[in-house]
């Protein structure tokens, strides 16, 4: 059989994934907003495996391009908020009953990006079923070094003296800041220019996943108000508390001290 592109794209099972619950014009927006997402945050694990890799063998030219290839995906992600915006309170409330139990929070790929990027908490996995896939694709994520650990082990290859409890670190809990690491850092910055262009990006990552915190926090208070979330979650007033929650609190510290 010739390969065609809706054969290679799989087109018609593609467009037959969208199961509205309703007959509700705008839930049909919601589910695919949703399921594009879901393909992003696949794309996003899929670079930064890639990075990780790369920066564990010292492949800083083929990392700086992951990077941009990783920050451009996350724009367009942050920019597809402005889509869902375009839905009224009054118009996502005419089939929100219909998600039943169905939230956000349930995105097993947003807490594996969550996991990578070092923000671990094993709770979150207290939302998934233990016999099923997304918990045991989150587990695994859960014991696996994050893109901080690999950056480190970037910089002992580059000979930078890290020190032994960095290299040691529980990979389990979240990234804590390091007086020692933010002196290397301080160090890269006035030394080493290729080196502070990596941790440049990486900023630019940490910042671009706290700029879609912020949009997601917006577009459902909006939405919303201050009513419980979906699913039962407490929405707005859960989703605030994760602001302001940076991924590498090292490359944030040493800004105060140039």
């Amino acid at each position: 059989m010739t390969l065609t592109y809706t054969s290679y794209l799989k087109i018609n099972e593609l467009l037959a994934l969208q199961d509205p619950q309703s007959d509700e014009h705008d839930e049909v927006l919601f589910i695919i907003i949703h399921q594009v997402y879901e393909l992003w945050f696949k794309q996003l694990l899929h670079e930064l495996d890639r990075l990780c890799r790369l920066l564990r063998e010292g492949e800083v030219g083929p990392a700086l391009h992951t990077l941009k290839r990783t920050l451009t995906i996350l724009k367009l992600a942050v920019a597809q908020t402005d889509v869902l915006e375009t839905m009224t309170p009054l118009e996502f409330v005419s089939f929100r009953d219909r998600l039943e139990t169905a939230s956000g929070s349930q995105s097993f790929q947003f807490r594996e990006l969550e996991f990578m990027l070092g923000l671990k908490q094993s709770a979150a996995l207290e939302d998934f079923d233990p016999e099923s896939e997304d918990w045991h694709r989150l587990k695994a994520r859960l014991v696996e070094p994050t893109v901080w650990d690999a950056l480190v082990s970037y910089l002992l290859r580059r000979g930078y003296g890290v020190p032994t409890d960095l290299l040691q670190r529980d990979v389990t809990q979240p990234v804590k800041p390091s007086p020692a690491m933010q002196a290397i850092l301080l160090r890269i910055y006035r030394e080493d220019p290729e080196t502070m262009a990596l941790c440049e990006r990486l900023v630019d990552l940490d910042e671009g996943v706290q700029e879609w915190r912020y949009r997601h926090v917006k577009m459902v208070e909006r939405t919303i108000g201050t009513k419980q979330g979906t699913g039962g979650s407490s929405g707005v007033r859960f989703l605030r508390r994760t602001l302001f929650n940076p991924a590498f609190p090292d490359l944030w510290a040493i800004r105060s001290e140039f």
